[in-house]
């Protein structure tokens, strides 16, 4: 267990740090991350996620720092990157053995290695340190890479975040990018509820849907799950794509194709399922009661025309019924009381029992049925036939791969390697059900994914294309997806054509399906090559999973074109580790794919985990040893006018260092070291990728649609000072102002209660309350301010307003040589429709059928609509959606001068 002197962040996508100390950790921080940025782009369901954390030591001695990342297990690592003072350290992706010289030379030093575990079901660790000299920084980037994969009718991107500190400038960015079409998004998890919901932003058009979180620093503190420490949670989006195609969709770029085949306009096949559990003395307790569970409700979930038989096992075999039984009202019932029955006792003979499954599904053959065997264990056979490659054998003849096997490990105890080589042999696969208090569930789950067949024996036939992935599946089931990846010869793609052959319930059907090229044009330029990579991937993926099935020279060969393509590709897989060179006299981390199932890492011979000098979870020859101080030049600010400029960043109150002080107490003769750094701080780029689309539309506002893709949109005239938004309430006002033939607004003005008013240009801010008289400049580093009811954040481009229960976000803009602002609503009273510009949350309109000119209804009135593009100002990244145009009067119920106001 980690030493409580420890003081960790993490971070999903996500970084864990500590930083070590001699003293015990107190609640002030000496490690400030000033940004941290998580960038997911999924093009085709391939999803590219970068995660940027840029942090800063902020005391005068050098800390080691240590950074943790969780990743999709499914995930591979394809880009490690820390920048310390401008010096790049990449990682490099080697063959393991290779990368494994590297490792022995590190232990003989006694440095360490550094490594990926699995954390929990679905996640894995990446962890490495680096010492931090005096006020200096460092930015992190990992990118992991992972194709998406469809279950129970919808793709799952996740993301967790838990970094135990408030972060200023925390923003996730996600952008989903579709040919078909989306047909429905929906964004949820813990950091979807309660007021961090006012947090995500989500917009649509007919093919891309963006998501944001940009969650305040107090918001991040009072969320239901976050507390001092700042965010603990999930954010998940889940979506699918149009499927009016029902053929599927098969695209093609850069020289390869993706072929996408999910129908569902097919009848369900009726199923033949036999179910094997195992009863011995090891499920005993919680994992025989939750066993018990699961099957009461699966069986509750059979159609009528499916059979079903129940085995149970432990030394001895107990068959419910000599042969399967049609799932009716009154058999069900009576397999739900044997279900209530089964207790646990005895050892494991797992070869038995598989056979009298594969017996009694051969014993009575049905046509035009599909036929599955699950087998749910904990341990290894124990019992009767116990050498697992003659069960394997045993299994494997008995089948003769006429229908799937699937297995399901139940904990940790079970031997996965085995489980799954004998699923993969008989063309189905292995999952583990993880001994938790959900474990019924996990079991309903994965029988919800196999309980409708749709097809069998497909076949899917390519002509004109080569190295492609697997093109044979025994079954097809409502709700998942196939997908078969593989490069066109000589480019060719006028002579590339596709062809699908199943059995649909008995009958021969096929599928032929057109060629869609991809436009060069709407692929994000840093994702262009995301096609090559999708077919790198799941090659990799699948050559790596038969493995198990492959002996002597195919094995080899197959192993080797792996190892190639994941060099080439830089993907960190079970055949190649990643190699850090670190700073310190060129020490090396080296970073392995974990095993599923694989035992827990020991320690390496010479290195311990804790450092005793400073309590640390950190590396030996990494401890924070004091080091020379960073810069310490000052940089003198004139005021103006009787305004009080803010020259110092405010990145974490009450921090214990001389020259440091809280927002409420800070004065113009505080420059120290520490200010000055953090000014430099704030100059560092981002090296996230800009999403680059074509921009149009000026002075054009969106509103976002209740149950629809296309949200309405609007124009306003210029000139104009508007009433952007206005809470008599709370007595808040926003008010903006255009210029003739300018983009956007050159000045907003925020008023709160009597005392406090702020004015923003495209040069300057300004803050007043009675008391403060505050003046800030775009181009400085990053500020904040926080005052009666009031929190102001300054950063890069933005300017972050809360005040009382409205926040607005004002985005900096500079494009085509013109510099102007854009509002952007995050928070505002819930069900309250403010009368302003900005104050409805959103609108809701039909469209009307039979007319010759798009006509939509708006509040009982049509009017004439058309579809336009609309550039959406309030995302940095500013996506153009498709909208309908209507007239301002039509949406807002009211002329444009109702909403005009004389001062700002």
């Amino acid at each position: 267990m980690m030493d409580r002197a420890a003081l960790r962040l993490i971070l999903l996508g996500v970084f864990l740090i500590s930083a070590s100390s001699q003293e015990p950790v107190k609640k002030k921080q000496n490690v400030y991350i000033y940004s941290f940025y998580i960038n997911s782009t999924v093009t085709s369901r391939y999803a590219t996620t970068v995660i940027t954390s840029r942090v800063a030591n902020t005391v005068n001695e050098s800390q080691e720092i240590q950074f943790e990342v969780k990743i999709p297990k499914n995930a591979f690592i394809s880009k490690f990157r820390m920048t310390i003072e401008g010096t790049i350290y990449d990682g490099v992706v080697k063959e393991k053995q290779e990368a494994q010289q590297q490792y022995s030379r590190a232990v003989s030093r006694g440095e360490s290695a550094g490594l990926i575990k699995s954390v929990g079901r679905t996640l894995e660790d990446f962890k490495t340190s680096v010492t931090v000299a005096a006020f200096s920084k460092v930015t992190f980037e990992l990118t992991y890479e992972e194709l998406l994969k469809r279950r129970l009718g919808k793709y799952e991107l996740l993301i967790n975040t838990q970094p135990m500190q408030p972060v200023a400038d925390f923003k996730i960015d996600i952008h989903i990018q579709e040919k078909p079409g989306i047909s429905f998004l929906e964004v949820k998890g813990d950091l979807s509820t309660g007021d961090l919901a006012n947090a995500i932003k989500t917009t649509r058009a007919d093919k891309d849907a963006w998501v944001t979180f940009y969650p305040t620093r107090d918001q991040q503190t009072k969320c239901k799950s976050c507390g001092e420490n700042g965010l603990n949670g999930d954010l998940l989006i889940t979506y699918d794509v149009d499927r009016s195609n029902q053929k599927g969709e098969v695209m093609v770029s850069n020289g390869y194709f993706v072929h996408f085949f999910a129908p569902s306009d097919v009848p369900r096949i009726p199923k033949n399922v036999v179910f094997i559990i195992d009863r011995s003395g090891s499920m005993n307790g919680r994992k025989i009661h939750q066993t018990r569970l699961a099957l009461l409700k699966i069986l509750g979930d059979l159609d009528e025309d499916d059979h079903f038989g129940l085995i149970t096992f432990d030394s001895e075999i107990k068959t419910w019924k000599n042969e399967l039984l049609k799932a009716t009202e009154e058999n069900l019932e009576i397999a739900k009381s044997f279900v209530k029955m089964i207790s646990d006792r005895g050892a494991t003979d797992i070869n038995a029992a598989v056979l009298a499954g594969v017996d009694m599904i051969n014993r009575h053959p049905r046509e035009g049925t599909a036929s599955i065997l699950i087998l749910l264990t904990d341990g290894d056979p124990t019992s009767g036939e116990i050498n697992k490659e003659r069960i394997m054998a045993n299994v494997k003849e008995a089948i003769g791969l006429k229908f799937p096997l699937y297995c399901l490990g139940f904990g940790y105890d079970v031997n996965f390697d085995f489980l799954t080589q004998m699923s993969l042999e008989n063309a189905g696969l292995a999952r583990r059900i993880y001994e938790d208090s959900d474990a019924d569930l996990q079991l309903q789950g994965f029988y919800d994914e196999v309980a409708v067949p749709l097809l069998s024996d497909i076949q899917l036939k390519y002509t004109g294309g080569t190295n492609l992935t697997k093109t044979s599946f025994s079954l097809y089931f409502n709700g998942s997806e196939i997908v078969v990846s593989g490069q066109i010869t000589d480019n060719s793609v006028e002579s590339f054509t596709s062809e699908v052959i199943a059995v649909s319930k008995g009958n021969n059907v096929t599928y032929q399906e057109t060629v869609m090229p991809i436009d060069p044009s709407d692929v994000l330029p840093e994702n262009e090559d995301f096609m090559p990579r999708l077919w790198a991937y799941l090659t990799v993926k699948q050559i790596l999973e038969r493995q198990v099935l492959l002996k002597g020279q195919e094995k080899e060969d197959e192993k080797e074109e792996a190892l190639k393509l994941s060099l080439k590709y830089q993907f960190v897989t079970s055949l190649t580790s990643m190699v850090v060179t670190k700073p310190q006299e060129d020490e090396v981390e080296v970073a392995d794919k974990p095993k599923e199932g694989g035992e827990e890492p020991r320690p390496v011979p010479g290195y311990s985990r804790f450092s005793p000098r400073y309590g640390l979870r950190g590396l030996p020859g990494l401890r924070g040893q004091p080091g020379p101080p960073g810069p310490h030049s000052r940089r003198r600010l004139s005021g103006g006018q009787g305004l009080r400029r803010l020259p110092l960043p405010l990145p974490v109150p009450h921090l214990d260092h001389p020259g440091i002080h809280d927002s409420s107490h800070m004065q113009i003769s505080s420059y120290a070291p520490m200010p000055t750094f953090l000014e430099e701080v704030a100059e560092e780029e981002s090296v996230l990728p800009a999403m680059i689309v074509p921009r149009v539309g000026i002075n054009r506002f969106l509103l976002p649609a209740a149950g629809q893709s296309k949200p309405l949109c609007f124009d306003i005239p210029a000139p104009q000072k508007l009433r952007l938004l206005q809470d008599s309430a709370s007595e808040f006002s926003m008010n903006g102002q255009f210029m003739t033939g300018r983009q956007g607004f050159v000045q907003i003005a925020f008023h709160y209660k009597t005392n406090h008013h702020l004015t923003i240009n495209t040069s300057s801010i300004r803050y007043e309350d009675g008391q403060n008289h505050l003046e800030f400049l775009w181009d400085q580093e990053p500020t904040q301010h926080h005052t009666e009811g009031v929190s102001l954040i300054l950063q890069r481009n933005e300017m972050d307003v809360t005040m009382g229960s409205i926040r607005v976000v004002i985005l900096l803009h500079k494009e085509k040589g013109e510099v102007f602002l854009w509002p952007a609503v995050r928070q505002q009273p819930k069900d309250v429709s403010l009368r302003a510009i900005l104050g409805k949350a959103e609108a809701s309109y039909e469209e009307v059928q039979g007319s010759q000119t798009p006509t939509l209804k708006i509040m009982d009135q049509e009017v004439k609509a058309s579809l336009e593009d609309v550039t959406d100002y309030t995302l940095p990244s500013t996506p153009v959606i498709r909208c309908w145009l209507v007239p301002f009067q039509a949406v807002m119920q009211g002329d444009i001068s109702d909403f005009t106001v004389t001062q700002l």
